[in-house]
């Protein structure tokens, strides 16, 4: 199929699956203004109503080039999010051996090279007896890939963490199959298998029930009391600029990720918003596919478990620390351009290398300070350093020095030659003299 045709196919499954975001936004919507089913509703009832959905579902369907294939051909150089950190430095200590991560999402495919051997049995929450390595959409195994992926002969790609293992957990699909009370019941079985990290790429689809927010906190709060840290997606709804709350990425104590682009800045489409802890590479993100090969795609659903694989860093290099210090360690040590935080980057964009290793002190479970990333103030009082097109002012002095230092080395020598040819020249004259004299 050529490009155009391709494009136009795309098109129209952006159209259908709008339309389908679209109706069911609208169903559970209109149910809750009428309050009929929910009014009595036991709360896990009523959960069951409220969808979930891949938090990229915004963004995959109206870009043309981040289509993928199954199985697809491998990416031979490395990501550009790759490119900016030194891996042996950030590997220094640990590659993430001994972490589990869950991915709750559409599954994780096991077939994949580089990831046979990182992913363990889970939970399928959509077909009974599954164990998670099943994944018909790929999002699952793309999230998977960021996290854990090991080394291939062939491709500058791997995970953050290559050594972590993958605990799946297939909750949802690209119909929109699964919903709060599979992602609830997913949370706390993956808490309860000892997962340290949590890696969510998904959010709600339309309003909750108190009761349902409520029962939900629960699931968050069950998680937390095992130590499990739980990283979600922001979500790609930010195109317009409105703030707005995405779940569970806005419950507290969960780490919310936004998306940034190649010069550390918020992605267009991430969702901003004061939930919003850290942003992380979102655009043009390589990883995993089913069945073998990489692709590429983008949306905040690639940003956390970029986050995810740090975190599964920290955990195995500092098992000690409980997951509100590894959150504080993240944010603290991102890269930012102000003190404190903002509604669209959070505490800035992770530094993979500094949040593993700038750890001779102990962070706090309670959050960075405002000053940890300089003066305290107004964004307007901190002063950006001075650009200098050219040499420093140190440069200019020692580049005058060498000048001055040749100059004399050249006078030297010109002095040393000057004088050698004037005396080949006097005596070449004295010579001359002697000859006259002797012919008269």
């Amino acid at each position: 199929m050529g490009s155009g045709a391709s494009r136009a196919a795309r098109r129209r499954v952006a159209g259908t699956a709008a339309a389908r975001r679209s109706a069911a936004g609208t169903a559970v919507l209109a149910v809750l203004a009428c309050g009929l089913p929910f009014a009595g509703a036991a709360p896990a009832a009523a959960a069951d109503r409220v969808r979930t959905v891949l938090a990229d579902d915004d963004v995959r369907f109206q870009v043309d080039d981040t289509s993928c294939s199954f199985p697809s051909d491998v990416i031979k150089g490395t990501p550009w999010s790759l490119q900016r950190v030194v891996l042996d430095q950030l590997w220094k200590d640990t590659k993430g051996k001994g972490v589990k991560v869950a991915v709750i999402d559409t599954g994780v495919d096991t077939v994949n090279a580089q990831l046979k051997k990182a992913v363990v049995n889970g939970k399928d929450y959509l077909h009974a007896g599954g164990n998670g390595k099943t994944d018909k959409v790929g999002h699952g195994t793309k999230v998977a890939g960021i996290i854990a992926a090991r080394k291939l002969d062939g491709t500058g790609f791997i995970g953050l963490a290559p050594e972590a293992t993958i605990l799946p957990v297939r909750q949802n699909d690209d119909q929109g199959s699964g919903n709060v009370g599979t992602m609830m019941a997913a949370i706390r079985w993956a808490a309860s298998q000892g997962a340290k990290v949590i890696n969510i790429s998904q959010d709600t689809a339309s309003k909750m029930d108190p009761a349902v927010d409520a029962e939900f906190q629960s699931a968050i709060k069950f998680a937390q009391s095992k130590d499990a840290l739980i990283v979600a997606a922001a979500g790609n709804d930010g195109a317009d600029g409105k703030v707005k709350e995405t779940y569970p990425a806005a419950y507290p104590g969960v780490l919310a990720v936004a998306a940034s682009d190649r010069n550390n800045a918020r992605a267009p489409f991430s969702q901003s918003g004061p939930f919003v802890g850290v942003a992380a590479p979102g655009i043009d993100m390589v990883s995993t596919v089913p069945v073998g090969g990489n692709c590429v795609d983008q949306g905040t659903s690639f940003a956390a478990p970029y986050v995810s694989g740090v975190a599964a860093l920290i955990r195995a290099k500092h098992p000690d620390w409980d997951y509100k210090q590894v959150i504080t360690q993240i944010e603290q040590t991102a890269d930012r351009t102000k003190a404190g935080r903002d509604d669209f980057v959070g505490w800035g964009v992770v530094d993979p290398t500094a949040a593993v290793n700038d750890d001779t002190t102990t962070p706090s479970a309670d959050g960075p300070k405002p000053d940890s990333a300089g003066p305290v103030g107004d964004a307007a009082d901190v002063q950006a350093a001075t650009l200098v097109l050219g040499e420093t002012e140190q440069q200019r002095t020692e580049r005058y020095a060498l000048y001055v230092v040749a100059a004399g080395f050249a006078l030297v020598l010109l002095l040393v030659g000057g004088g050698r040819v004037l005396g080949d020249w006097r005596r070449k004259q004295g010579v001359g003299n002697n000859v006259e004299s002797t012919g008269s």
